[in-house]
């Protein structure tokens, strides 16, 4: 969903067990929204029991209509793919979802030559029981918050995480780095995708936060903020405060995030 659109929750059925809001703003900086996101529960109780609940969040790149077709794309290709499969685990059906999405956003751009280097970061998070799969590529993010902590689950597919790994610069260094922006890896760009997913799912405990975001939010208000902001409110309540922060910084970029909290 993006800003503006009609709001998906309002006839989706969501069962207890979560608080969940999400936020989509163009920022102050751009004059379209190239950033999507979605929420998902499958509609029987069986199929709710096997797939649990996904939140997914995706950052166009490629110029308005390339951005804008190609996080769309991800994302709806993803939640295609992962309730369609009949069979499988949910880490396995997000890997087919990106897999998928991956090849659809290739083929747009075949069939489109205009939109020539359209692509699309892509997280994803799988709430099934108590256990958290997430599969993910780009620089958008996937936060926990637990016991007032904030750690950061996903890693940046960018040159300056890389410059990070290798010790060129620091973790504080590369938050203000000027080509921090810079992919090294998103769905739709280069021949193969190679998403990071975890070894086994995370377990979740009661009062646990999830944040996904793009960069249009972790890249101007810091991480204290948002795990400060996230702890101290409603998740409506939250998007709203880190956007409005998002915002008050000069908002450079789209502004996406969603919030969950386990109940």
């Amino acid at each position: 969903m993006r800003a503006g659109e009609a709001e998906v929750r309002g006839v989706m059925r969501i069962r207890p067990g979560i608080e969940v809001a999400g936020l989509s703003d163009v920022g102050c900086q751009r004059e379209n929204n190239e950033d999507y996101y979605s929420y998902w529960e499958p509609e029987g109780d069986g199929e709710f029991e096997r797939l649990g609940r996904l939140v997914l969040v995706a950052d166009g790149m490629g110029g308005y209509e390339g951005g804008q077709e190609a996080s769309h794309l991800a994302v709806e290709t993803v939640k295609e793919t992962y309730s369609a499969a009949s069979q499988g685990e949910p880490q396995a059906r997000l890997l087919a979802g990106f897999e998928a999405a991956h090849a659809r956003i290739r083929q747009y751009a075949i069939d489109h030559p205009a939109l020539h280097g359209m692509g699309t970061t892509c997280t994803v998070a799988a709430l099934v029981e108590n256990h958290l799969y997430f599969a993910h590529v780009g620089d958008s993010r996937l936060y926990l918050i637990r016991d007032n902590f904030l750690s950061r689950v996903s890693h940046d597919h960018s040159y300056v995480s890389r410059l990070v790994e290798n010790g060129v610069i620091s973790s504080e260094e590369a938050e203000s780095h000027p080509q921090r922006h810079i992919l090294t890896a998103a769905l739709g760009a280069g021949t193969e995708v190679m998403p990071d997913f975890p070894e086994r799912p995370l377990a979740l405990q009661p009062e646990d936060a999830l944040v996904l975001c793009t960069d249009g939010l972790w890249s101007v208000v810091s991480e204290d903020d948002i795990q400060n902001t996230v702890s101290q409110k409603l998740p409506s309540e939250a998007c709203r405060e880190l956007v409005k922060r998002a915002r008050e910084a000069g908002g450079p970029d789209n502004i996406t995030l969603q919030i969950v909290r386990i109940k």
